[in-house]
């Protein structure tokens, strides 16, 4: 009685940990991960690495974070970013503050207004996740916290690819 007791425990394991091997792994005909489908816990508490007035079609104001990795990167100069290095952006439209500019006596003190359309962006660095794109993988999300459409993160890796010598990183550091 206890073989067959030990052999039937013996089988469902191996049952459960063929299933779970298979389910976590990637089949070799499925493409690999291109884009960030969530936002990162805590963003909101990261460093700050800079901060920037984009005009054209962005026409915004944004600021630009880092998880500790980022962060100790790019205050360390090192290129390329490390595993598991985060870099978020959050963009607003930008207006006018009318109690500063009552205090100033003029018109020349904006704020964040209203979150933009591509409110929030992130780079995750994880080569073998995004291996195919550069290391990073990219997201967009809008005001209510959704991923943009495929199409349009498609653009990112095409964008970044001009910046190689950077590691496909935009924004400087501003100490």
């Amino acid at each position: 009685m206890k073989r067959i007791v030990l052999f039937l425990l013996a089988g469902i394991t191996l049952v459960n940990v063929f299933a779970l091997t298979a389910s976590g792994a990637r089949r070799a005909d499925e493409p690999a991960p291109l884009f960030v489908t969530h936002i990162p816990p805590g963003y909101r508490d990261w460093k700050v690495v800079s901060v920037a007035h984009e005009a054209g079609d962005l026409n915004d104001i944004r600021a630009v974070l880092g998880n500790d990795i980022a962060i100790k990167a790019y205050r360390e100069g090192k290129i390329p970013f490390p595993e598991g290095a985060i870099v978020g952006r959050i963009a607003w439209s930008y207006v006018p503050s009318e109690e500063n500019n009552k205090t100033f006596g003029r018109e020349q003190s904006f704020v964040a207004g209203s979150p933009t359309d591509l409110y929030l962006q992130f780079m995750v660095k994880d080569s073998k996740k995004y291996g195919s794109t550069g290391g990073w993988g990219f997201g967009h999300f809008n005001s209510d916290g959704k991923p943009v459409d495929d199409a349009f993160m498609k653009t990112c890796f095409p964008c970044h690819q001009k910046i190689k010598d950077r590691d496909l990183v935009f924004t400087r550091y501003a100490p």
